[in-house]
């Protein structure tokens, strides 16, 4: 089985359906991209899909919890002959809790988080992280049908073909037993960057004494045309930083050309997420820190006075 029969294709944040699709075309034969509205079939069109369908909307304020059994009875209606099948989803909060309800549906296995996948002739595998990204775990999927959330950045987009076309339909709203009622939806402020395609990335951690010190971080960052990120302190402990930017286990995994890491110790949990960077740059001002047993090029040394140094030489 070198792939599977059908690959299903649904995410609650439209951004992350290049890399689904690109996931699906790799290792389906067959793939379907499931999405809430019209804009985005437009949108999704291009990546390669085989076939479109459009979910039904019952209220501006729908949860995608509630799609779960309208996503069970059209996978179970296209996969009556019990072909492999997988349902492919981005490892978001509300993806992992439709997936939750799914797999109960779907009789089907669930794995979270994945980071690669492997379908050959001995079975599908499924490998995602463990232990806070101290080890991976390598799953046999045995169910006919298997559900996976993808971690963000394992894969590069699927390259868009304007000229690519393919069948759109409709698909009627099943309802749940028990339905998530949402009572009003507020706006949150989001940050618009995705660190896991930016080519160049300063990350900051504890080494950074106020949040007032990020204005000298930010203007390397505009001198060097790189994206800010942070450990995860940064974002969850003293909430200088969007979560959005947080580069970790749980956080953003990296596949940036360059790496730049200011004030960063080099725990594992971090590492997960910057591993992925093809050059490691380190700056700490303690010798013994485990960044340096990951970085590319190290440098001991105050970021207090060597942000400033490299502003400067840049500038000239």
């Amino acid at each position: 089985m070198s792939k599977l029969t059908n690959i299903w294709v649904f995410s609650d944040n439209v951004e992350r359906y290049g890399e689904l699709m690109a996931g699906a075309r790799l290792w389906g034969e067959q793939v379907y991209a499931v999405v809430q509205d019209n804009e985005q079939a437009s949108r999704i069109k291009p990546l390669g899909a085989d076939r479109i369908l459009i979910l039904e909307k019952t209220s501006a304020l729908q949860r995608i919890e509630n799609y779960a059994e309208t996503l069970a009875t059209i996978i179970k209606e296209v996969n009556s002959d019990q072909a492999p099948t997988l349902l492919l989803m981005a490892a978001t909060k509300r993806a992992k809790a439709l997936t939750a309800r799914l797999g109960v549906l779907l009789n089907a296995a669930v794995v979270n988080d994945v980071t690669a996948v492997q379908a050959d002739e001995t079975g599908f595998f499924a490998e995602h992280r463990m232990y806070g990204g101290l080890a991976f775990g390598k799953e046999k999927i045995n169910s006919t049908t298997a559900i996976i959330t993808l971690a963000p950045g394992v894969l590069e987009p699927a390259t868009a073909n304007p000229t690519h076309d393919c069948p759109i339909t409709s698909v009627s709203y099943v309802a749940p037993r028990q339905e998530i009622l949402c009572k009003e939806r507020r706006a949150k402020s989001l940050s618009s960057v995705d660190l896991s395609k930016a080519k160049r990335v300063i990350g900051v951690g504890r080494g950074l004494a106020a949040q007032d010190d990020l204005k000298m971080i930010h203007d390397l960052a505009a001198a060097l045309g790189a994206e800010v990120g942070c450990s995860r302190p940064i974002a969850e402990g003293e909430n200088w930083m969007e979560r959005e930017r947080y580069i970790g286990v749980s956080g953003v995994l990296l596949k940036s050309d360059i790496y730049l890491m200011l004030g960063i110790s080099g725990q594992i949990q971090h590492m997960v997420g910057g591993n992925g960077a093809k050059i490691i740059i380190a700056v700490n001002k303690d010798k013994n820190a485990p960044i340096f047993n990951y970085a590319d090029y190290g440098l001991v040394g105050d970021i207090y006075k060597v942000v400033p140094a490299l502003i400067d030489h840049l500038a000239r």
